[in-house]
């Protein structure tokens, strides 16, 4: 078979046994020093981070190479999306009943009032919720709030106290 290749039986059995040279044995090393890092963060860290840990242990390597040996072995990091639970799972369907049936053009002010929940995203507090309660007749919004908790007591809250500054009776409301 050595024949049909065109190698030697010397050239073949020097190369079997053949010593690692000085750069593969520091390639081997590395490589194994990356995946033991990248194991401990759990796949999180990327080349630089990992660069930056092998420098502190010691080493003198570049993050252009620590990502190649990374590719060559298929080594990549797994970055965590933050997300946000914008929905609540609760069984209204017993409590809630549909009165408005799709009626959304009402024949007189604050008779039907429409309520619905959206979330900013700010730098001082992350997501804050703003909750609006908009009069179908007018279209226009007569109550807004902004909460840092997305609960069912901020809409009712801010519902009591426009029952209160409008005293009018109880309209029907429609949560978006």
């Amino acid at each position: 078979m050595l024949n049909k290749v065109g190698i030697s039986k010397s050239g073949y059995y020097n190369w079997k046994n053949r010593k690692k040279s000085a750069r593969e044995e520091r390639k081997s090393r590395v490589i194994k020093e990356i995946k033991n890092i990248h194991e401990k963060s759990h796949e999180i860290y990327g080349a630089p981070k990992i660069t930056q840990e092998l420098r502190k242990q010691g080493e003198t390597i570049s993050e252009r190479t620590v990502g190649q040996y990374m590719r060559e072995n298929g080594i990549k990091a797994h970055y965590i999306k933050h997300r946000t639970r914008t929905t609540r799972d609760c069984d209204f369907s017993t409590i809630l009943h549909n009165i408005l049936k799709r009626d959304f053009h009402p024949v007189k002010p604050n008779t039907v009032w429409c309520t619905d929940i959206t979330y900013i995203w700010t730098n001082d507090d992350g997501f804050v919720y703003l909750t609006s309660i908009m009069d179908l007749y007018s279209r226009k919004i007569i109550r807004w709030k902004l909460s840092k908790t997305m609960e069912v007591e901020e809409v009712l809250s801010a519902t009591l106290l426009d029952f209160a500054l409008f005293s009018t009776l109880i309209p029907m409301i429609c949560l978006m």
